[in-house]
């Protein structure tokens, strides 16, 4: 293609071949398509997709499988029959990837004959193609159903307690006894895992959510009054110990001051000085009238006395 475009340049020179150049790649491209087309009908190859099966049958028999991503030669899988097998067969595409699926409220019954709802999910691959598409008809509801029935058979009767505690135990056992069956449809089973446990009794949901709530109101009463009562002991401790403060200090304060008076009457100068400036402080803090009188007063005194005798009531 190259020599002839450098022809087409050399002849018709650059712009002029332009268009010329885009025909014929347009052209190439179509013919490589159905080229390509072509050998697919015919069966000399085919492409397989990340997790996907070819299953191909001829006049009801399977003549190959291919799960291998990537190109393969049908002649060298199939054979002489990869020329006619999409003429006169058919190729089924198988989906290998990872499926989840999750089953709803499967009833099982306690030990104490409560009414409970299992919740499990689980996931499943197609293992085997054509056990997948021969074997079972509906290979995803009879797993589904292997499942539920498996865990009413290994949940069942079992005590109420293990039922709302030990979901990983539950899990190992729904597995263990769903896996043997449906490795015989082509389905392999995953992991399996107890999501949800629930009563399915109305009145009985009712009946627990009042028990504990009354529970949970008990318990709260409780600890209220519990703190009540810590701190009433905290307060009447902390009452009784300060009583015993004070009337330890109300009996040493006699003891303390008569100390002290008998200290200072020991100088005659500083007990004098002290009840004098005593007296000054007690006449400050009384409510009665002071009268100054110069030393030579001579009468003065007597008749102020009697002028404030004859005021009193």
């Amino acid at each position: 293609m190259s020599q002839l475009l450098e022809r087409l340049f050399s002849q018709f020179g650059f712009l002029a071949a332009i268009p010329t150049a885009i025909l014929i790649f347009v052209v190439m491209s179509l013919g490589w398509g159905i080229a390509k087309g072509i050998m697919r009908i015919l069966g000399l190859y085919v492409v397989v997709p990340e997790r996907r099966a070819f299953v191909y049958v001829l006049f009801g028999k399977v003549i190959g499988v291919i799960d291998e991503p990537g190109l393969h030669l049908l002649p060298a899988k199939l054979g002489p029959a990869a020329f006619v097998v999409n003429w006169l067969g058919s190729m089924r595409v198988v989906d290998l990837r990872l499926d989840q699926q999750y089953l709803r409220n499967s009833a099982v019954n306690s030990e104490e004959g409560a009414p409970m709802g299992i919740g499990l999910w689980y996931e499943m691959f197609v293992s085997d193609p054509v056990a997948f598409l021969f074997k079972n008809s509906d290979p995803r509801g009879s797993l589904a159903a292997n499942v539920s029935n498996a865990s009413v058979r290994t949940l069942s009767n079992m005590p109420l307690a293990q039922l709302l505690e030990e979901r990983h135990r539950m899990s190992q056992l729904v597995r263990n006894e769903v896996t043997a069956h449906s490795a015989d449809w082509g389905y392999r089973l995953g992991s399996v895992y107890v999501r949800k446990v629930q009563f399915r009794d109305e009145a009985m949901k009712r009946g627990i959510e009042a028990k504990v709530v009354n529970r949970l109101r008990q318990v709260t009463a409780a600890i209220r009054q519990n703190g009540i009562n810590q701190v009433n002991i905290i307060t009447s401790t902390a009452e009784r110990q300060a009583a015993i403060e004070f009337g330890k200090a109300a009996a040493t304060r006699p003891q303390i001051v008569g100390a002290t008076l008998q200290k200072i009457s020991e100088n005659p100068e500083v007990a004098k000085t002290l009840f004098e400036a005593l007296e000054v402080q007690r006449l400050l803090e009384s409510k009665g009238a002071i009268t100054l009188v110069p030393t030579d007063a001579g009468i003065l005194p007597q008749l102020i006395a009697s002028g404030a005798g004859g005021k009193a009531p």
